[in-house]
């Protein structure tokens, strides 16, 4: 592995036996302090999940959704915790709507994150579960200073959930989104957090915590109530899975977008990428072409797997995908006609342990604070995965009763060829985290780069058609020789890329860990 860092960063890669890696440094710690109170890497990955939904509330909370992957010193294990649609939603129900609403109670769907806690501790964890909430608590509780990137978000946010039921009464004290520095307090989700705790999650599905939200719910006239979160469950679904470049790329299962990265670097295994290298304009080029005809599918055959036509088995064909490859023009760029997503909202975080246990986890609101509705007087804002929904017809994600939507957010998970664990790894941030998981493992895996420099290396995003958003770190001659083949580019400043969402890795040595934790967001990898 290479530990030069070309492109400028201004962190080094962190190394250790023990580490944690997140988005937001309180959360950091109180990951590390599950480490050293005798917590193996779940416990560690947990506590930091649950803090977050505390100091990072623009990409999280309560009402959120996840996934994991989680390798335990034996074997793989996948978990998608993501919630299902009220089982009252039939199509007709938005048969005035253009596309599913982003916002309010009509784009909740049954939270699944407090799920995912549970099931984690219980199959995996060494700490009670109470433990995993202490610093939490504590941060909401007794107030934690708001971090500069979440403050931006935050305010930004604000000006549009503002008005969403529940939303400035929680998250804008005085009528205003806190600033950077400023102190925040939420003593409400303190309170439903020791609820939580105490009832190893039980209140959240069947209890006085699920009666608040279905009557929440009610009084807006929404169709979620008691017994679509009594019947949430979260399912253990293991992994898809590719070789590639000689090690084995995981992802979730569909309903997520995982599988549309599986296809990507299927499709560049028939390139000539490893020859050309990662940052120049022919490699950028088939990276994102690879991207186009990847998204393409996803986005034509993922959903609920009850629903899907095509099985994940047959988008990762070999020949298929060589098929796929066949299409690239290596002197111009393509349109393959996939759709426009969302932009992104959502944490993911990686830890490790000594042991070796390995634990890549994601949970999100969706679009930053999700739909904007938290329940009064619990702090508990609730996301909008409904959004990932769509309205056409005959579609396998088309909305319905009682079924999981298309997921952005996806952890994943490198292993060698003979099924040890490697690198566990995310790309927070929508319809960056497919691509974004391309570009890290290319980076990686292909060339060697370590994980900061992967974190820290500038991105590009397919948009729509031939537009293509990059990095104004992407050299100009980069960018002008992508224009020549046809892309049309789209130059982000730094200060408006959260669009290129936030990476943290953590990669396996022969002696230990070595971690990335990326620039753009302001987190941090911690070990000891």
């Amino acid at each position: 592995m290479q530990f030069e860092q070309p492109y400028g960063s201004r962190r080094s890669p962190v190394l250790g036996d023990n580490v944690v890696a997140t988005s937001q440094p309180l959360a950091a710690q109180a990951g590390l302090d599950a480490l050293t109170a005798g917590g193996n890497a779940v416990d560690a990955a947990l506590a930091a999940a649950i803090a977050l939904t505390v100091v990072e509330p623009t990409g999280n909370g309560l009402g959120s959704d996840a996934f994991a992957i989680v390798h335990d010193g034996e074997g793989l294990h996948g978990l998608n915790a993501s919630g299902r649609s009220p089982a009252a939603w039939m199509p007709e129900r938005f048969s005035g709507y253009e596309a599913m609403p982003l916002s309010g109670w009509e784009s909740v769907t049954t939270p699944g994150a407090v799920s995912a806690w549970v099931a984690l501790s219980e199959r995996f964890g060494a700490l009670p579960f109470p433990r995993l909430f202490e610093r939490a608590i504590a941060y909401a509780e007794g107030g934690f200073p708001v971090s500069p990137v979440i403050a931006t978000l935050w305010a930004n946010g604000a000006r549009e959930m503002r008005e969403q039921p529940g939303f400035a009464d929680a998250l804008m004290p005085g009528g205003q989104p806190p600033r950077a520095g400023e102190r925040f307090t939420n003593p409400d989700q303190a309170r439903t957090l020791q609820r939580i705790a105490a009832s190893r999650g039980e209140d959240f599905y069947h209890g006085d915590l699920a009666e608040r939200i279905a009557a929440a719910a009610a009084n807006n006239g929404a169709a979620l109530n008691a017994h679509d979160l009594a019947a949430h469950r979260c399912d253990w679904c293991g992994t898809v899975s590719l070789p590639y470049g000689g090690v084995r790329a995981h992802e979730i299962p569909p309903n997520g977008q995982g599988i549309a990265a599986l296809i990507a670097l299927g499709i560049l295994e028939h390139t000539e990428l490893r020859e050309i290298g990662p940052d120049s304009v022919a490699g950028l080029h088939l990276q994102i072409e690879a991207m186009k005809l990847a998204l393409a599918d996803a986005y034509a055959h993922v959903a609920d797997p009850d629903h899907m036509t095509v099985t994940s088995a047959a988008l990762l064909d070999p020949a298929y995908l060589e098929s796929r490859a066949a299409l690239i023009d290596r002197d111009r760029a393509g349109d393959p006609g996939h759709g426009t997503p969302q932009p992104g909202g959502t944490v993911y975080l990686s830890a490790a342990d000594a042991s070796g246990r390995m634990v890549s986890f994601i949970q999100s609101n969706y679009l930053g604070f999700g739909s904007g509705v938290v329940v009064p007087g619990t702090g508990i804002l609730m996301q909008g995965r409904a959004g990932g929904f769509t309205l056409e017809p005959g579609h396998p994600n088309r909305v319905g009763p009682a079924k999981r939507p298309f997921h952005t957010i996806i952890p994943g998970f490198i292993t060698t060829g003979d099924g040890a664990p490697l690198t566990s790894y995310g790309v927070m941030g929508g319809p960056i985290q497919a691509q974004g998981h391309v570009q890290m493992v290319i980076r990686m895996v292909d060339f060697d780069q370590n994980p900061q420099t992967a974190c820290d290396a500038p991105r590009w995003r397919v948009l729509a058609e031939r537009r293509v958003a990059v990095e104004e770190a992407l050299p100009e001659s980069v960018r002008s020789g992508l224009a020549d083949l046809g892309h049309e580019l789209k130059v982000e400043a730094p200060e408006a890329a959260f669009g290129f969402g936030g990476a943290q890795v953590v990669h396996r040595l022969d002696g230990g860990y070595v971690a990335g934790s990326d620039p753009r967001k302001d987190g941090q990898a911690v070990v000891y």
